[in-house]
C-alpha cells in the first residue's frame, strides 16, 4: 500500500468511487482498447530510458540511448565513461549536460556490477524506497522501472496523467505529482494499473491536450473540469463525442 502522508483536506473534493473510476476505465476501453504489459526484465535500461525522457520526445530519447549503447556497450562502461563524451552521445535527447552526470551518479550507487534484477524479491515499499534514493530518480521514474521491467503494479505520473487525471477528478485540484501518485493507486485496482496508466496517456495526447478538445471527447460528461469550466477548450463541434 502507498505510504501514508498526510495532505490538506479540499472540501470541494472528494475520492471517486470505485463505479465511478470503473465507468471512466470502460469508456476509456471503448476509445483505446486493453493494452497489454509485457515487462521487459531490464531495470537499468527502464531507468536511464526515463532519465532520458524528460524534457523531449520518444523519438529523441531513443536516439540518445541508441548512440550511448553503441559506444558504450555495458553499464560499467556508460558509469566509467568520460563525461563529456557521455554527453555527446546523449546531446540529441536534449539537456545533455544534465542528464549525462546523473546517469553516471546513479550506476554508482549500484556497486561494481550495477544491478537492479533483486528489485521483485522484495517488498514494493521497499524497492520503491531504495529508487527514490538514488540521485535524480522521483516516483515518476521509480514507478516506470517497477512497473514496465518487472510488471509491479504502478501508475507513473506524467505530464499527460496529472492533467486528465486531475481534469476527472482522480485526485484533488493542485495536487502535486507525489500525491496523484498515490491517490491513482488508492482508486485504481492493481491488475488495472497499466491499462488505465496508458490509456490516460493516450487521451492526454489526442484529446484531453492542455488546450482541451472537449468537443470530441467521449468522457466530457464525466468530466468535472468541463462540468464547472475549469478548462478553456478549443473550439469544436460538440457532435463527435458521446
Amino acid at each position: 500500500m502507498p505510504a501514508t502522508r498526510i495532505v490538506k483536506r479540499d472540501p470541494s473534493w472528494r475520492r471517486p468511487s470505485p463505479r465511478r473510476v470503473r465507468a471512466i476505465r470502460d469508456r476509456l476501453r471503448q476509445l483505446y482498447g486493453v493494452p497489454v504489459n509485457e515487462p521487459h526484465g531490464h531495470p537499468i535500461a527502464e531507468l536511464v530510458r526515463t532519465v532520458l525522457s524528460q524534457n523531449t520526445n520518444d523519438r529523441n530519447r531513443d536516439l540518445a540511448y541508441q548512440r550511448m549503447r553503441e559506444r558504450f556497450p555495458t553499464w560499467e562502461h556508460v558509469r566509467d565513461a568520460p563525461l563529456e563524451e557521455l554527453i555527446e552521445a546523449l546531446r540529441p535527447g536534449g539537456l545533455a549536460q544534465i542528464k549525462a552526470p546523473r546517469i553516471q551518479a546513479t550506476l554508482r550507487e549500484l556497486d561494481d556490477h550495477p544491478d537492479l534484477d533483486w528489485l521483485p524479491r522484495v517488498p514494493r515499499e521497499q524497492a520503491l524506497e531504495f529508487l527514490i534514493a538514488l540521485p535524480g530518480v522521483g516516483r515518476k521514474t521509480a514507478a516506470c522501472v517497477l512497473i514496465f521491467a518487472f510488471g509491479i503494479p504502478e501508475i507513473p505520473v506524467d505530464t499527460h496523467v496529472h492533467r486528465v487525471g486531475g481534469r476527472l477528478g482522480f485526485f484533488r485540484p493542485r495536487a502535486s505529482f507525489e500525491e496523484a501518485h498515490d491517490e491513482m493507486l488508492a482508486v485504481t485496482p492493481p491488475e488495472e494499473a497499466y491499462e488505465l496508466h496508458m490509456n490516460l496517456i493516450r487521451h492526454g495526447r489526442e484529446i484531453c491536450r492542455p488546450r482541451p478538445r472537449c468537443g470530441e471527447c467521449a468522457l466530457r460528461r464525466m468530466c468535472p473540469a468541463f462540468r464547472t469550466g475549469a478548462v478553456t477548450p478549443v473550439a469544436t463541434s460538440m457532435r463527435a463525442a458521446r
